[in-house]
């Protein structure tokens, strides 16, 4: 101590303030320089201690040859050549989307004079009749999540009840807020909710999560002071989370998850947290894999670091919590965890209930608070939504209360182990297929699949097609999954029979598909200008309101 006084009272303090008054532009722009220097080399360094050395030159190496290739894209001969690709890819798209139907009338305008009930009816029956994937049958993954045609015909009466509902007026419509705090209080119990649990249906997944990192920014900011928020998430994290930072313009870390077992690299999760992270993430299970990632591990730092856990639970809903009493291995995805603050779990999946329902639960009021808005200025009186919809459909809230008071427990229970036992059939008869291996630890209805050479998976998905089947395409890496349903259940050995035959003839004649869907998918996963992929995906969305 007597040192470092005796050094300090050598020190030419007189020639340093000389210096520093004499120079102040110098200094204060030196003094930038460095700050700046010093706040990249520690973002690089906390970038590779996140994502290894390896990858974090990939994804340097992606970032520059997309910047190249963007920049290149502008020169005047190059840019009309990849123009027109992406031109003939979309018109690709319209061509097999747009097609015109003979004899069927376009509705472009307000009809002049009002059509009869009778045409009206058989306009809607032509258009729901018009040729698509059988679904009825079993032949698509997941999108109808069909609870039998006593219960569709049981809610499709509940919504007809409460088509002209909306719960934004409690009380015109009272009956309806009623109906809509018991679907919460019943998916909370679900999810060993305590009673200071809470929280708000939505329109679907999506919005759930959307509202859930809105709930954990704003309290950041309010009672953390956080500036400038961030959300940390695993790569195999629903792109819900990316499209919530993009909105909120939040900084997002995304994790890579083990290649093995597909779960998040928790160890790299507890690298990426920073005195700015709000939100950590994990899901039960992933939409790409269906793996539950550790979520006891993440709810740890959670708690060590004070920061709030989000649990996706929207795929895995009404499956996951039943797997321990339907015989499968049992995966904690809920309020038992201490550090869990928020759950998003789909009512319109495996609750059966009409699509745009989904509950999003938190650990207390005091949060959920943070993902209301209310404005007490507006001319129009005080204003308070719950969510990003005003007004909403009460037909789907009194459909979704209908659809559990039918199911019960008892019926949920059967429905997962016949779901389930499902997708252990076809993962085990996958594993049979010596050209095909599984892709992480499924654990509940989806199950994930590659390829060995040389068969080319998404050669495979369009064999399947010709039979009749829609399995989805993933990538990073290449790969097809089945989210199983009740509808897969019966068709079950068909789809391992025709799976087989797709392989076997695939692997016969390794160099045909090298069009379809690998031209479409192959070039996603390796072209590096990211904007090239994000032009046909606008030009898919363009197609959907095309007529």
């Amino acid at each position: 101590m007597t040192n470092a006084i005796s050094t300090l009272a050598r020190f030419d303090w007189q020639r340093m303030a000389s210096f520093t008054i004499k120079n102040p532009r110098q200094a204060f722009v030196n003094a930038a320089i460095a700050y700046l220097v010093f706040r990249q080399a520690v973002k690089g360094v906390k970038k590779v201690s996140v994502y290894g050395l390896q990858r974090m030159l990939a994804l340097l190496w992606r970032k520059v040859a997309g910047g190249l290739i963007y920049h290149v894209r502008r020169a005047p001969g190059a840019g009309a050549v990849v123009q027109r690709n992406i031109a003939k890819a979309i018109k690709d798209i319209e061509d097999s989307m747009n097609i015109d139907l003979p004899g069927e009338t376009k509705y472009l305008a307000i009809p002049e004079h009002s059509m009869t009930d009778e045409e009206i009816l058989a306009v809607l029956q032509r258009r729901q009749n018009e040729a698509g994937v059988d679904w009825k049958n079993g032949r698509a993954s997941g999108a109808v999540y069909h609870g039998g045609e006593e219960l569709a015909r049981l809610t499709n009466e509940a919504y007809a009840m409460f088509s002209l509902a909306n719960p934004l007026h409690p009380g015109v419509f009272p009956g309806l807020r009623r109906l809509e705090a018991e679907v919460v209080r019943m998916v909370l119990n679900l999810y060993n909710a305590t009673s200071e649990c809470c929280g708000t249906t939505t329109s679907g997944g999506t919005e759930s999560i959307i509202m859930a990192v809105r709930a954990h920014v704003m309290w950041g900011r309010k009672a953390r002071g956080i500036e400038s928020p961030n959300i940390v998430v695993p790569i195999t994290a629903h792109a819900a989370f990316d499209k919530a930072a993009e909105y909120f313009n939040i900084g997002i870390t995304h994790i890579p998850v083990d290649p093995k077992t597909q779960k998040v690299d928790v160890k790299a999760m507890k690298r990426a947290i920073d005195s700015d992270t709000v939100l950590i993430v994990g899901s039960s299970v992933t939409y790409p894999h269906g793996v539950s990632d550790d979520l006891a591990a993440l709810s740890d730092l959670a708690i060590k670091y004070k920061i709030g856990f989000h649990v996706d639970s929207c795929l895995g809903s009404f499956i996951v919590p039943f797997l321990k009493e339907a015989g499968f291995p049992e995966v904690v995805c809920d309020f038992r965890l201490p550090g869990v603050t928020s759950i998003s779990c789909d009512t319109h999946k495996y609750g059966f209930a009409p699509k745009g329902t989904s509950v999003v639960m938190y650990a207390n009021k005091q949060l959920r608070h943070y993902q209301y808005f209310t404005i007490a200025t507006w001319p129009g009186g005080i204003y308070a939504s719950p969510t990003i919809a005003g007004s909403r459909c009460g037909a789907v809230i009194a459909s979704c209360w209908a659809a559990m008071a039918k199911m019960g427990r008892e019926g949920y229970l059967e429905e997962c182990k016949q779901i389930v036992s499902s997708r252990v059939k076809i993962q085990h008869a996958i594993e049979q297929i010596p050209e095909l291996y599984i892709v992480g630890e499924p654990s509940a209805s989806v199950v994930a699949f590659s390829s060995r050479w040389p068969v080319n998976i998404y050669g495979v998905m369009d064999e399947l097609k010709k039979r009749g089947w829609e399995l989805n395409p993933m990538q990073d890496p290449p790969a097809l999954h089945i989210a199983c349903t009740r509808l897969t259940v019966p068709v079950t050995d068909e789809l391992i029979r025709d799976l087989n035959e797709s392989v076997a003839a695939v692997k016969a004649n390794p160099d045909g598909y090298n069009n379809g869907s690998q031209a479409i998918y192959g070039f996603a996963a390796t072209v590096p200008d990211t904007t090239i992929v994000d032009e046909v995906a606008q030009g898919f969305i363009d197609t959907l309101y095309a007529v």
